[in-house]
């Protein structure tokens, strides 16, 4: 499938509709997937739901003129559009920063050392930002590996680095967020 999801996104940037229409239906389910991730992490009063997300990602991703190098390529733009829509989302919603009814995320224990903590998605959100000024690789790492959900593998591929050099700036970035998220 991998192979073939690649070859329908070459088609769909070639004018291709029906192939683009056809990719969407071959990544629906793994887009399906990230997207309850990141719902999950969300407050339990969330309005949005995985498909709800998932079409508004779609939406974007139309209408950018974004070119999909490889599967990987195409979740990790499509996990970022989903983390923007949700920040989107938050913003709109008219809460401050540490207060009121911000949304709560869990952040899982592989992207910090320490049993699970919660952090607010828009405290996440200004570390992640601090993240890219420093070392605007780590930040895609993890995001491709933490919202993506993709495997070093899929990184590598996408990034077009070796895994070891995935391995390497995972394991300093995940320190360097366990430090920023401190309570």
């Amino acid at each position: 499938m991998d192979e073939n999801l690649t070859q329908m996104l070459a088609k769909w940037q070639a004018g291709d509709a029906i192939a683009g229409e056809e990719a969407l239906a071959a990544a629906y389910l793994e887009l399906k997937k990230i997207a309850a991730a990141y719902l999950a992490r969300e407050r339990k009063s969330h309005t949005l739901v995985p498909t709800a997300l998932v079409s508004e990602a779609y939406l974007r991703l139309l209408a950018q003129d974004q070119t999909f190098q490889n599967r990987g390529h195409f979740f990790g733009i499509a996990a970022t559009m989903m983390r923007r829509i949700l920040l989107d989302y938050s913003r709109q919603r008219g809460r401050e920063k540490r207060g009121g009814d911000t949304p709560v995320i869990t952040i899982n224990e592989e992207l910090v050392s320490d049993s699970a903590q919660s952090v607010d998605v828009l405290d996440l959100e200004e570390v992640l930002q601090q993240l890219e000024k420093l070392d605007a690789r780590q930040a895609k790492i993890v995001e491709l590996k933490f919202f993506a959900g993709l495997s070093v593998e899929e990184i590598a591929l996408a990034l077009d680095i070796s895994d070891r050099t995935v391995k390497r700036e995972w394991r300093m970035a995940r320190a360097w967020l366990h430090q920023q998220l401190k309570p």
